[in-house]
Order: structure tokens, then sequence, then C-alpha cells
């Protein structure tokens, strides 16, 4: 592990060790990394966190949205400034709402994906 950096500078077991480090890697399938946590080995995982990370990364993938902050599975996404009203209508035909904002501009939309 001390080869590959993978073990933690500062923390060390009873024997005076160096303990490994808690990485999370999530590739995509362009085999590409699309997300890199280095937790330090005093903090533990929250997988519900975890899951619910995947689940985003693959719908915006698939979809050309966001997820906005604590976002869950079944929950309202941002459909991608990039896309124009009309490809939204062809993306997304359960329809969108775009949010009312103080410019009158409607790029903030959201819908519901899969």
């Amino acid at each position: 592990m001390k080869e590959l950096n993978m073990v933690e500078p500062e923390e060390k077991d009873a024997s005076g060790k160096q303990v490994p480090s808690r990485a999370l890697h999530i590739v995509g399938p362009d085999k590409k990394i699309k997300l890199s946590f280095l937790y330090p080995a005093s903090t533990g995982r929250n997988m519900e966190e975890v899951v619910r990370v995947l689940d985003s990364l693959q719908r915006a993938m698939k979809h050309k949205i966001a997820t906005p902050c604590d976002w869950k599975p079944g929950e309202a996404v941002v459909i991608s400034p990039s896309v124009s009203n009309e490809q939204a209508k062809e993306m997304f035909p359960q329809g969108f709402k775009a949010a009312d904002l103080p410019s009158k501009k409607d790029y903030l939309r959201f819908t519901h994906v899969d």
C-alpha cells in the first residue's frame, strides 16, 4: 500500500505502522474517474451517500441534468442550461417547470427522470 501512496501519512497503528487510507473512486463507462474521495482512517463512510452520488452521476450522464443539494431519487432534478427549451420539450416529454427568477430568465428548469 505504501508503494501506491494509499496510506495515511500521519495515522499509525499501535505498532507504529502507517494505516491505509479510505479511498473511494467512481469510474465511468468511459474509464475516466468521475468522483474521487479520500477519507482519513479516522472517518467512516456513509454508504447511503455513496449510493445517492452514484445515482446522481448515472442520471446526469444519461439525461443532461444536475441534481440539487441533498437530492434523493424521485425528487426533481435541474435541466442543464445548455439544453434549449425546444430540446427540453423533446428530451423530457413528461414536462418541466421553470423557476420564477427575479431576472425573469427561464434557465433554471426542473423535471423528474428515472
